[in-house]
């Protein structure tokens, strides 16, 4: 595939991550879009003003380079690549319409930082399973880069992960912009797990600053957590890689700390007091980890690895432990 031609590139999703990813294409010369949302009121509104009215408001998008559909089959018509920015608990609904062929002989990249509820898979996985794309052709968007700070055209970093280092590299090329610097990675599992549980880790983060712990504590929970992350990815898939790149320990940090954080927000809502229910409400958003810390805790039953930050979490969110009990005997374990 000739990069320096213009690339067809269909982005499956209506949020803020989505509509960040649009605007970083769109930057592209040699890129058009097609931009599938579900709500139809909002994809006219995108085709009439420019806008995403829920998402990244201010954002403008370039109607020039980007067409808006709400019918996925035509959305995935003719594109190379297809980049899935959905909720991982809603990705099977979403596509459920789609066949093998919908997504044949195109490039896949998931932008989702979660893996598929219930089955507990990740979902290049599922890519392969239920549609039969080859591994190949998959790829995965990760890194320390929140929505918002694209919206404001921060500087930021993102790394491209595939089997196929060449279909990584093309990819990194096409969302490189004047403030998104993409690398390529080999390490598509390491990667795509270490996004699944940072998502936990900034759970377990905002609770505690709901609890009313400072800074010292969440710094040591931080470090006893890349310890957990690094045993549980060596576990599953071991091989070389160096977790302090910002793939890895910048992804975690950024989710850790930052205000953008939807689950860092979500864990300091349940360390308030909130149930599981109205901080879900209140937020209107999805955080990823609640679903990721069930995943992960069934996955390790199996393991049966040392992973107390993860079992914490779930017992505050699954087993209606005290947040304050937990992370009493939480800290107790930590060094």
């Amino acid at each position: 595939m000739d990069k320096t031609n213009d690339s067809l590139i269909t982005v499956i999703g209506g949020g803020s991550w989505a509509t960040a990813i649009v605007k970083i294409l769109s930057e592209g010369e040699n890129s058009q879009i097609k931009w599938w949302l579900r709500n139809s009121e909002i994809a006219d509104y995108i085709t009439k003003f420019g806008h995403n009215p829920k998402y990244l408001s201010d954002v403008n998008i370039n109607n020039d380079k980007v067409k808006v559909f709400t019918d996925i089959k035509e959305a995935l018509s003719g594109s190379q690549y297809v980049i899935l920015v959905i909720p991982a608990a809603f990705l099977q609904q979403s596509m459920s319409s789609l066949l093998i062929e919908d997504l044949k002989n195109k490039i896949v990249i998931s932008g989702i930082k979660g893996m598929l509820p219930e089955k507990n898979i990740l979902i290049t996985d599922w890519l392969e399973q239920n549609f039969h794309v080859s591994a190949e052709n998959i790829a995965v968007i990760a890194g320390p880069c929140h929505a918002e700070e694209v919206a404001l055209e921060k500087q930021s970093y993102l790394t491209i992960a595939s089997k196929n280092i060449q279909t990584a590299s093309l990819f990194a090329d096409l969302i490189t912009c004047r403030y998104i610097h993409a690398f390529p990675s080999q390490d598509i599992y390491g990667i795509e797990y270490s996004a699944i549980m940072k998502n936990i880790i900034a759970l377990a983060c905002g609770i505690t600053h709901g609890l009313g712990y400072g800074d010292n504590f969440q710094a040591v929970l931080v470090s006893n957590a890349m310890q957990e992350i690094k045993n549980f990815v060596d576990t599953l898939f071991p091989t070389y890689r160096d977790l302090t790149g910002s793939a890895y320990l910048g992804d975690l940090l950024v989710t850790a700390y930052s205000q953008f954080s939807r689950n860092r927000m979500f864990g300091n809502m349940i360390g308030r007091g909130y149930s599981v229910k109205s901080a879900q409400v209140e937020m209107n958003m999805i955080a990823e980890g609640y679903y990721a810390v069930k995943s992960v805790h069934e996955i390790n039953i199996f393991y049966r690895l040392d992973m107390p930050i993860v079992s914490a979490v779930f017992n505050i969110l699954y087993n209606n432990a005290s947040p304050a009990r937990e992370m009493i005997t939480l800290r107790e374990r930590l060094r």
